[in-house]
């Protein structure tokens, strides 16, 4: 699927018209866009993604934009069928993650979901990935809009300089915690572990809405309080109930450690983004692991 720079439907304004899945490509898409494109985030805001599905105005305004940003990786578990059922000849699409090395579900518990992918697909919670993720994104833009090719790669150049320095980041501030191990409400964090050596504990299983059973309720209660775990992480879009009851259970508190599949109006009214969310987590985990 590609399309030319002669077939753009630009909008009025000759900006690129760019649907993205949900909030974390919508941001890298706009990163990288800036004022060369008008992105759309298909998920409304404060919405979890994970059983989202697009409703027919949605699949006709994606079928009239240039370019559609997905994460894929199982995250969009509608896509294949979308892409198949448009006419998507002038629609440049991106599958953000493909060629990542991705991370397989190593969560004990039975998944009812029909579709459950085997993937873990939170890639961009390691900004490597998101770095590579934002290529991506460059690329297809590129695609569909050479004009502007030089636009987007010094966009593109800026905000992989601003990842490595994240990383950096990262990765000196968790090299002097005393802890490894967090409770997480949903096992999200599997590649930010992985990039920085850290363990994930989670209540439950890649999609958010897994309701823990209570072996794995008294597997985590189990987990902290072996590991002497004093922060259960709950998140945004997703009710705290479950790690509440956690926290209460071992003497913990309850914080918020955000996956990033999803901001409120509220942060986004405020100028939050993908760097100061990345920011907020890191000291939320350092304070967390330091107890």
């Amino acid at each position: 699927m590609g399309c030319t720079g002669n077939t753009t439907k630009k909008n009025k304004n000759g900006k690129l018209k760019v649907i993205a899945s949900f909030y974390t490509m919508y941001d890298f898409a706009k990163k990288i866009g800036k004022d060369k494109v008008e992105v759309t985030n298909m998920v409304p805001a404060g919405t979890e993604p994970h059983d989202w599905e697009p409703s027919t105005k949605d699949l006709i305004e994606l079928e009239k934009s240039d370019v559609f940003i997905y994460n894929g990786a199982g995250m969009e578990q509608w896509v294949d069928d979308v892409l198949e059922s448009l006419d998507t000849e002038e629609l440049t699409s991106v599958e953000a993650s493909k060629g990542i090395k991705l991370l397989k579900d190593t969560d004990a518990h039975e998944h009812d979901h029909e579709h459950e992918s085997e993937n873990d697909p939170h890639v961009w919670l390691d900004p490597q990935n998101a770095k590579y993720e934002m290529n991506q994104i460059k690329k297809a833009l590129i695609k569909a809009d050479p004009d502007n090719k030089d636009y987007y790669e010094a966009n593109y150049k800026k905000e992989a300089a601003r990842c490595d320095e994240l990383d950096q980041q990262y990765k000196k501030e968790l090299a002097q915690v005393s802890k490894r191990e967090l409770v997480v409400a949903h096992e999200a964090f599997g590649y930010l572990c992985k990039a920085y050596d850290l363990e994930q504990m989670g209540i439950e299983g890649l999609s958010a809405d897994d309701e823990p059973d209570p072996k794995q309720m008294s597997e985590v209660i189990e987990f902290a309080k072996k590991h002497k775990v004093k922060t259960i992480f709950f998140e945004e879009l997703v009710s705290p109930k479950v790690a509440k009851t956690i926290a209460k259970e071992t003497g913990a508190s309850a914080k918020m450690l955000n996956p990033l599949e999803g901001l409120s109006n509220k942060k986004i009214k405020a100028g939050q983004d993908y760097f100061s969310v990345m920011r907020q987590n890191l000291s939320a985990i350092k304070e967390a692991l330091s107890e």
